[in-house]
């Protein structure tokens, strides 16, 4: 318990140091390339979340599916309505990153 209590002491310590480093000024043209490679792993983050959860989403509604039959009308509403909004976090990425890459 005493080494991480000493470790983590260490590294609040380090990060308040570096706290300044990020306060010094940069040239635009420096700023405008990190904008858009970090805007660029911000969308394929949101695509792989997106992948992911749609086809759990899917996998789960097949095999409620598969167990209850009658159900059907009911567990596509439900899927429909999850797809639309899990699609619908790539859509936000998309679009705050063209407004903060244009910008």
């Amino acid at each position: 318990m005493r080494r991480f209590s000493i470790f983590s002491l260490i590294s609040v310590v380090f990060l308040v140091m570096a706290t300044p480093i990020y306060a010094q000024g940069t040239e635009a043209t420096d700023s405008v390339k990190w904008v858009v490679i970090t805007a660029g792993f911000a969308m394929a983050l949101a695509s792989v979340g997106c992948a992911l959860a749609q086809g759990k989403a899917i996998a789960a509604a097949c095999e409620g599916l598969a167990r209850n039959p009658g159900a059907a009308p009911s567990i596509r509403f439900a899927l429909l309505l999850g797809l639309v909004l899990i699609e619908s976090l790539a859509l936000y990425t998309l679009l705050i990153i063209f407004v903060k890459v244009t910008l």
